[in-house]
């Protein structure tokens, strides 16, 4: 209750800190223009959401410049129903900027594009309902696979930190797992299972010099989780929103990927 309770507090001061998943890390007011992006954006988004008997889908935004990896979206989050009230929230996990943690946050729509996006499109992946109805039991016990530990380059198959992806990807693996979605679950549990089913994580190659940048100059950046001889070649393996439309689509689960943009 007390972590839940830190992450509604940090939810009412977004307006004055500073959280990570644009493309900087520094306070600076919105500016009208984007603010009427990020809206317009939103209402579009809304609009496809209610079209839908849709109860739970994932998003994917371009928060940063991904391209150099042969990647497109940086950040996942899900958007669900509030029940009763029936409006669409997007519950995630956000790095606060200059620190290595990280606190699980509900916004409204517009919210999610507000943080200084690379561009304006979202990818919306559309689940089965039967996986939509168990995730929105898990996504009622957020903190339970949440480790505050951030760290932007998390190993998928480490319980040491956590990145924002990688919650939402264990989030996911806890409603494919038989039995109740909201039972007690460790992340070790989800990652057996993530594994087992032929998750496959993508593969940044990160060269020794600008990983030892990245360490010593970003506190959200840290390697010691990953496989030490993956890790001398420079190979990094880490959640991303491609590898899991991926994963989703290879079980069988995903009825649909599209893709919104501002006209």
């Amino acid at each position: 209750m007390i972590r839940l309770a830190r992450a509604l507090v940090a939810t009412l001061l977004l307006g004055i800190g500073i959280v990570q998943a644009g493309q900087n890390c520094e306070e600076k007011p919105i500016t009208l223009d984007a603010a009427s992006k990020a809206f317009s954006l939103a209402s579009k988004l809304r609009d496809r959401l209610e079209a839908s008997n849709d109860e739970v889908v994932i998003l994917g935004r371009i928060g940063r410049d991904m391209s150099r990896y042969g990647l497109r979206y940086s950040h996942a989050g899900y958007a669900w129903r509030d029940h009763p009230k029936g409006r669409w929230l997007v519950r995630h996990a956000l790095n606060r900027c200059g620190t290595a943690e990280s606190d699980i946050y509900d916004e409204g729509l517009a919210n999610f594009f507000m943080d200084d996006p690379l561009y304006y499109e979202v990818l919306v992946l559309r689940l089965k309902p039967e996986l939509q109805s168990r995730l929105a039991l898990a996504l009622k016990q957020p903190l339970r696979l949440h480790e505050p530990r951030y760290n932007l380059v998390a190993y998928p198959f480490s319980s040491q930190y956590q990145n924002s992806n990688q919650w939402l990807l264990e989030t996911l693996a806890s409603a494919e797992m038989p039995g109740d979605p909201g039972s007690p679950l460790g992340r070790e549990q989800a990652q057996r299972w993530l594994r087992q089913n032929g998750y496959l994580p993508s593969t940044l190659y990160i060269p020794t010099l600008t990983r030892l940048g990245g360490r010593i100059t970003r506190a959200n950046i840290a390697f010691d989780d990953h496989p030490f001889g993956r890790r001398m070649a420079g190979q990094i393996d880490v959640a991303t929103v491609e590898s899991i439309a991926a994963y989703i689509d290879k079980q069988g689960e995903l009825i649909k990927q599209e893709v919104l943009t501002l006209p």
